[in-house]
C-alpha cells in the first residue's frame, strides 16, 4: 500500500490502518520494535513484512546487505518502516552492540526473531558424514540462539516485556531422509526455548518457536530436486497444501503480538499437518 493512502487513528493500544477504500485493520504490532536476524532471508523477509504491515519498526540483520536491503525497500514501498545492519549472528560483540543501538534509538526492543540458516549439509547418510558437517549446524543454532537472546533479554528484562522467537522446532523423520545435523540443532534450539521461557518468564518475556513441516517457496529456485522436494512437503500435510510465506509472516504477528499475550514455552504448528502434536 502506498504510503500516502494511510491514514491512522488510535484505538486503545492499537491503531487501525485506513486505505483509500474506506477498508481497515487493526494493526496488531504498533509501536513495537523488533530485529530480525536473517532478515534477508526468504523466511526473515516475509516476518520482516509481515512484522511492518502490523505496524512494527523492523530492524533486519544479516551477513549481506544487498538481500537486506531488498526486503527494506519492500517494506518501505508498502509504506512500512525498516532499517538494515550487517552483522554476524555469531559475532556476540555486534550483536550486543547492534541491540543497544536499537533500544537506544527506537526507545525499546520489544522482539527479537532468530531465523539465520545453519549451514547444514543435507543428503549424506550419518554414518558416512563428516563431524564437522554435522556438528556446524549444531554449533551455529546454539550459538546464535544464546547470543541473539541474551543481546535481547537484557533490553527486555528491564523494560519487563518482549518477544523472542524461533523458527523450526522438532521435526519427524521418515526412512530415506538424510538431514545430518540437522533435526539434532532444531532439537537444540527447543531445548533453549523451554530454559529461557522458564528463566524469562518473571520479567515479563515470552519465547515461542514457529514450527512447519517446510516451506517449498524457501527452497532456492536452483536447488537440484527441488520440485520433488516440494511436493515431498505438500504430500506429508493433511490439507493438501504446504504451508506458504505468508502464512509464516501471520503466525509470527500473532505470536509477537498481544493476541498471544499468554502464550510461552510453547510452538505455534504451521505445518498444514505435516507434523503432529501430542
Amino acid at each position: 500500500m502506498a504510503e500516502g493512502r494511510w491514514s491512522r487513528r488510535r484505538t486503545g493500544a492499537m491503531m487501525v490502518a485506513r486505505t483509500g477504500s474506506g477498508k481497515g485493520h487493526l494493526m496488531l504490532l504498533n509501536g513495537r520494535n523488533a530485529i530480525i536476524y536473517g532478515g534477508g532471508g526468504s523466511i526473515g523477509g516475509a516476518v520482516g513484512r509481515a512484522f511492518a504491515r502490523e505496524g512494527a519498526r523492523v530492524f533486519l540483520a544479516g551477513r549481506h546487505a544487498e538481500p537486506l536491503q531488498a526486503v527494506a525497500e519492500q517494506i518501505r514501498e508498502a509504506g512500512g518502516l525498516a532499517e538494515t545492519a550487517v552483522l554476524d549472528a555469531l559475532n556476540q560483540e555486534a550483536v550486543n552492540a547492534h541491540a543497544d543501538d536499537v533500544a537506544s534509538s527506537a526507545g525499546s526492543l520489544d522482539i527479537s526473531v532468530n531465523v539465520i540458516q545453519h549451514g547444514d549439509v543435507q543428503g549424506t547418510p550419518m554414518a558416512a558424514m563428516y563431524v564437522e558437517d554435522y556438528l556446524r549446524p549444531v554449533s551455529t543454532a546454539v550459538q546464535a540462539t544464546l547470543t541473539t537472546a541474551q543481546a535481547a533479554a537484557r533490553h527486555m528484562m528491564e523494560q519487563g516485556s518482549g518477544v523472542l522467537l524461533a523458527f523450526g522446532g522438532s521435526g519427524t523423520q521418515s526412512p530415506g531422509q538424510y538431514l545430518g545435523g540437522l533435526i539434532t540443532a532444531l532439537e537444540a534450539i527447543e531445548a533453549m526455548r523451554r530454559q529461557l521461557a522458564v528463566e524469562l518468564g518473571p520479567h515479563g518475556i515470552r519465547v515461542v518457536t514457529l514450527r512447519s513441516g517446510g516451506i517449498p517457496e524457501s527452497l532456492p529456485a536452483d536447488l537440484q530436486g527441488r520440485e520433488d522436494i516440494a511436493s515431498a512437503i505438500q504430500d506429508a500435510t493433511m490439507l493438501g497444501r504446504a504451508a506458504t510465506l505468508e502464512d509464516v509472516g501471520n503466525a509470527a504477528v500473532f505470536a509477537a503480538s498481544d493476541m498471544a499475550a499468554s502464550v510461552t514455552a510453547a510452538t505455534i504448528n504451521i505445518s498444514a499437518g505435516a507434523l503432529i502434536d501430542w
